[in-house]
């Protein structure tokens, strides 16, 4: 066991190894002596130290020594893969996020004409998972892909034109995220504004089948300015908002009735003045 603590010693280095914690046979003429790890950074662990000796020999040498983690150690959470821990909001200035090419959410400009299986977004009874029907609690109707005819391939800079777009799939998953996040309906905000997004003079449509139900506020003192917002959304900053009649009327004075101040009179002066005191012996 004395050669296997001086090991454990020299690997991991002067107070690192606490006590002894047992010893596991491994093979004939082969056992692992187990220590505890000091490190405050590996708490749980043990220094492992393997030990052998050969057939027929006296010297006793060491074969192995490592930290591993013990029964009740700390231990890193699994490994996840990078594009399964991106969320919302981590891309940052510089940061480059490819799409899958198997991305549900986009599909190939060609797939757009005469594909059956493109989401009808006009039906009576459908607005999307989670979102209220068409004509329900005077909810915008979300907008038809059947109604609008196939977009032309857009050009997308140097690179040449765009090869995919949204999806049926992707428009869905938009409208969803955006309907119910912060900047839609159900908002406080959007509960205690005089009135909807839609009837705004800051409210900036957007383009194709989302702009039916989405816009961009374009109220720099808005809450929402330079956001998607549903067109049943809204803030105090509403362009129509009116002042409450009376709100800036004039306000009473108020008068003292209780103090007062002592003031100098001709031929008589405050400095010069004896006040007998109102208490009595």
């Amino acid at each position: 066991m004395d050669l296997a603590r001086s090991a454990a010693d020299e690997v991991a280095g002067p107070g690192q190894v606490g006590e002894h914690l047992g010893v596991e046979a491994e093979g004939d003429r082969i056992v692992t002596h187990l220590f505890a790890c000091l490190d405050p950074a590996y708490v749980g662990w043990r220094w492992a130290v393997t030990v052998t000796r050969a057939s027929r020999a006296r010297a006793v040498t060491v074969s192995e020594a490592l930290l591993l983690p013990g029964p009740e150690s700390l231990l890193a959470p699994d490994w996840v893969p990078w594009r399964d821990r991106v969320r919302p909001g981590d891309v940052g200035v510089g940061d480059l996020l490819p799409a899958h090419q198997d991305d549900e959410r986009l599909v190939p400009v060609a797939m757009l004409e005469g594909d059956e299986g493109m989401l009808d977004w006009d039906d009576d009874g459908w607005a999307g998972p989670g979102l209220p029907a068409a004509g329900q609690d005077d909810t915008p109707a979300l907008p038809s892909a059947a109604a609008d005819p196939a977009p032309e391939p857009e050009k997308a800079g140097p690179g040449g034109e765009r090869s995919r777009v949204l999806s049926a799939i992707g428009r869905d998953e938009t409208a969803l995220r955006w309907y119910s996040s912060e900047h839609g309906p159900r908002s406080p905000l959007a509960h205690a504004a005089p009135g909807p997004c839609m009837t705004c003079g800051f409210l900036v449509p957007l383009a194709g089948p989302l702009g039916r139900v989405f816009g961009v506020c374009a109220n720099e003192f808005a809450p929402d300015d330079g956001r998607v917002v549903s067109l049943d959304h809204g803030c105090g900053a509403h362009s129509e908002a009116a002042t409450p009649a009376g709100g800036y009327g004039t306000v009473s004075p108020v008068i003292d009735e209780l103090g007062y101040d002592l003031v100098d009179t001709p031929g008589v002066s405050i400095e010069e003045t004896v006040f007998e005191s109102l208490d009595h012996a």
